[in-house]
């Protein structure tokens, strides 16, 4: 009964970044159609399951939503969607748009049939640019974006975030275009198409802070900001283990000065924000050396007595037992279906009328199939004879 409640989305997508962003919409309220293919989505083989093509990877990002499964190669499957996108709002797809225009199923072929159709294609890049016909994958966008850079301009060797960042962050990115184009559907009536390039957009995000001098022409500097990139930026080692601190403003700088009993204006280069920033490197080794000097729970409670920003730095188990997300019900057990008991995590943003929900869990592949022809008025000899050509895939 999410804010979304209303929205029909059809779910071409696969793997991670649009998966990610269409459960987020169906976390919303969207009603939600996964489109796969009889194989499935590769993203069900990932991770250790309980059971074949139910990954933890696919049970993560695929909730809050039903599975169909086409042979769009068929045209009884190509026609299928068609028909489901009479009534649809929303068709998503990370399909290469070649791909989809072979298959019959470019915005146009959309568009003739549903005039208000919002048709997102979720691109490795710009289609008007060289790189149009690439294949995208998270490493290589976040390579592309500086991201893997900025591990050697922080003295390490060049490395990927070990998460997928671009993905997750561009699925959001689709989100926000998608509902855009929404509120201008109603004023103008009509769909449009849509471009999401994973490219362009991470080059924004991480220039967006790094661009720096490089804003300038002629340039001031050789790009990157200085504070982000200071090789000692990293949670802090401890007596006993590592603790994560960001000692930031003047007041917070003066409190935790105090606190150690060490005079604040002793150091020249903690003086002031310009002259921290000037001597960043400096500051962060000497906090560094600081840090080595009490346990993690003694610089915690420090830390909090001192109003200093701080945080444990978490384990993938240990964060499973974080006070604050315990309050917060942010994980949960739940019961699937067909894969027992799970442990689920909440939609983050709360709505005081229309709250987000998490209820509907990940599907078997092709689960709702039957269920979805029926509700669009497939009749149940048009059902059969599509289960009989392999055109509808149904579990076993």
């Amino acid at each position: 009964m999410g804010p979304l409640k209303g929205l029909r989305v059809l779910d071409l997508t696969s793997v991670l970044m649009g998966p990610f962003a269409t459960q987020t919409m169906g976390d919303l309220g969207a009603e939600v159609i996964k489109v796969e293919s009889p194989d499935g989505d590769v993203i069900r083989q990932i991770g250790p399951a309980r059971n074949p093509g139910m990954g933890p990877l696919f049970l993560n990002t695929n909730r809050s939503k039903r599975s169909i499964a086409l042979d769009l190669k068929q045209p009884a499957g190509r026609e299928a969607l068609l028909r489901l996108a009479i009534e649809a709002d929303i068709v998503i797809s990370n399909i290469r748009p070649q791909a989809m225009t072979r298959l019959g199923l470019a915005y146009e072929d959309f568009e003739k049939i549903n005039s208000r159709i919002i048709y997102a294609q979720l691109v490795g890049f710009d289609l008007k640019g060289p790189y149009a016909e690439r294949p995208a994958y998270d490493d290589l966008i976040q390579g592309g974006a500086c991201l893997a850079y900025s591990f050697s301009r922080a003295g390490c060797r060049p490395a990927y975030v070990p998460t997928a960042v671009a993905d997750r962050f561009v699925g959001i990115a689709a989100v926000n275009a998608v509902l855009a184009a929404v509120i201008e559907r109603e004023n103008s009536g009509r769909g449009q198409k849509i471009e999401i390039p994973m490219y362009e957009t991470m080059v924004a995000l991480v220039l967006g802070d790094h661009l720096s001098g490089l804003t300038f022409d002629p340039p001031l500097d050789s790009g990157g900001y200085s504070r982000h990139l200071s090789p000692d930026r990293r949670p802090y080692k401890t007596s006993d283990g590592y603790i994560c601190a960001l000692i930031y403003n003047d007041g917070q700088w003066e409190r935790f000065f105090r606190a150690i009993e060490r005079p604040s204006q002793s150091d020249s280069r903690f003086a002031s924000f310009a002259s921290r920033m000037a001597n960043i490197d400096e500051v962060y080794a000497e906090l560094g050396r600081i840090m080595l000097t009490k346990t993690t729970a003694e610089w915690l409670l420090l830390f909090q007595q001192a109003d200093v920003p701080a945080m444990p730095m978490h384990s993938f188990e240990s964060v499973l037992e974080d006070p604050h997300l315990a309050a917060t019900g942010f994980f949960r057990t739940v019961e699937h279906p067909s894969e027992g008991t799970l442990r689920s995590m909440a939609f983050p943003v709360r709505f005081s009328r229309s709250d987000a929900t998490t209820d509907r869990l990940a599907p078997q592949l092709g689960e709702h199939g039957h269920e979805i022809l029926a509700q669009a008025g497939f009749a149940p000899t048009e059902i059969e004879q599509m289960r009989a050509s392999g055109a509808l895939c149904t579990p076993l």
